[in-house]
This record gives C-alpha cells, structure tokens and sequence, in this order.
C-alpha cells in the first residue's frame, strides 16, 4: 500500500499547487509548491523573497514541515523534511511563472529571488475518493451501522 500511496502522493501533490511551509523558527505561511514530475525525489520548490523568515530559517536551521490540504485534489499530508536555499538558475528556469513574477519587480532577475528546494523525509498522508465518496460512506455507514471508508492513510519514508 506504501508505495501506491506514494505514487498517488506526488500525482496529487503536484496537481495541489498550494500549502503551508514553516522552517526553523519561521512561522508557517502559505507557499506554491513546485513538483518536477519526472523527479520528485529532488524535492519541493518553492520561490520566496532572500528577507523572508523562511530564507532566513533555511539558512540556519533546515527542518521545516510543508502542511497541504486539497479538497480539490482530496489529498491530506503533513510533510516533514530539510529546507535548503538554492542558487540553480536552472531549476529557477524551469518553475518560474505569472504567480511568481508578479511578486518581483525585477522578474526571474530581481535580486531579491531565493529558491527553496524541501528535501522530505517523512509524510503522513490522507488521500480520499473526493466530497462524493464522503457522502455516499457516509450513508452506507448510516443505512449498514459500519465505519465508512475514507480513503488510505499511510506514513511515506523518503
């Protein structure tokens, strides 16, 4: 189950396209999340500003958490794992978008752009058959007096 829930963890994932990165001693705060899927296992980017509390925790102190919660993609996950700042322009290259220029005046070149790349080590996932499926286990529970199935439940290790 472990490995098909994994699968289904980073199709969903990428296909999410926000959640809640705290590192360090930086509160959490809500971050677009960047999946190559090709090669997930280089982790999750994210682009943020080098005087956030977040680049700033990742240069100190890498442990972060990533919170996603998608009804859209009915996908659940606490992600724990390592923050690191990053200087690829290639990597920059190939996530840069609308959402994150409009966020720097001087575009991909602005001086103030820090890449983050989120190493996971660990995930505790939901992944769920969608608002439809919840409300027909939630009458077959009523109608048969049994637990409804919510979906799988699983702890990933990267």
């Amino acid at each position: 189950m472990t490995e098909s829930i994994k699968e289904e963890f980073w199709d969903r994932l990428e296909d999410a396209r926000v959640g809640m990165l705290s590192g360090g001693d930086a509160r959490a705060v809500p971050m677009s999340h960047y999946v190559d899927d090709d090669h997930p296992e280089q982790g999750i980017w994210f682009i943020t500003a080098k005087q956030t509390d977040l680049a700033q925790a990742a240069a100190k102190a890498p442990q972060g958490t990533y919170i996603v919660s998608s009804t859209k993609q009915s996908l659940y996950a606490r992600i724990d794992g390592t923050l690191h700042m990053s200087n690829d322009p290639a990597q920059l290259d190939r996530i840069w978008n609308a959402v994150a220029d409009a966020w720097f005046e001087g575009g991909k070149q602005d001086s103030d752009v820090q890449l983050l790349q989120f190493k996971p080590t660990t995930a505790e996932v939901w992944v769920t058959g969608g608002s439809m499926k919840f409300l027909y286990e939630i009458a077959k529970s009523t109608m048969t007096d049994s637990k409804p199935d919510m979906g799988e439940h699983a702890e990933i290790i990267f």
